[in-house]
């Protein structure tokens, strides 16, 4: 069964943090699972921000292949709440100043763990995920469905973030929504479909978010 994308990309957003779960070098042929924060790039692709002293580290740079599980962790049933399996490589990408500031934004803490200078960029690049919405609603995504995801650009990004409006503490904006803080709590607005910038734009300026 072919999953649809948006309620992926909404719980892809919608955690902080997940399980990443990497191919042990101390005990060869276990996988080695730990819990880290993370944050989607502008082409929904998580990114982690971890020491090279870390064990899940040392095992990344033996063998990139990883398995990260997303779900909610305040749920009564968690056998009947969503939850996303993502496949792929974890490699280590470069600290331009636009990734930066999105993983601050979502990850302010993260700014000590900058300055020690041991600390670096690594992204899953998903080869396929497994969704599994509630009871017998489950499927695949492959990674060329995945690559084919509309993407706002850095920029367009940059430019929408530019017009926010003071009281709003907006943390990324995408095709597929808005991330945003509201008293102290991270928050998801969902578009009912992926926008254009510019169709965005208007949405926003619509719901008093920016100028």
């Amino acid at each position: 069964m072919r999953m649809p994308t948006e309620p992926i990309i909404f719980l892809l957003h919608d955690n902080p943090s997940a399980a990443l779960a990497t191919h042990s070098q101390a005990l060869p042929g276990y996988p080695f699972a730990s819990t880290l924060p993370f944050v989607p790039d502008s082409a929904h692709c998580p990114v982690f921000l971890i020491s090279g002293l870390a064990e899940h580290t040392r095992n990344l740079r033996a063998d990139a292949r990883a398995s990260l599980l997303l779900q909610p962790a305040d749920t009564a049933e968690p056998e009947a709440s969503p939850r996303l399996t993502l496949l792929g490589d974890v490699t280590a990408c470069a600290a331009d100043p636009a990734l930066v500031a999105r993983y601050l934004r979502y990850q302010p803490g993260a700014e000590r763990y900058l300055a020690l200078g041991d600390f670096a960029f690594y992204r899953l690049q998903p080869r396929r995920l497994r969704m599994v919405a509630g009871f017998g609603q489950m499927g695949w995504v492959e990674a060329q469905d995945w690559a084919e995801l509309a993407v706002l650009s850095p920029d367009d990004e940059a430019a929408l973030l530019a017009r926010v409006k003071p009281g709003h503490e907006v943390l990324g904006i995408d095709c597929y929504g808005i991330d945003w803080r509201r008293d102290g709590r991270r928050q998801r607005l969902a578009f009912e479909h992926a926008l254009d910038a510019g169709a965005i734009a208007e949405r926003l300026s619509a719901q008093g978010v920016i100028d």
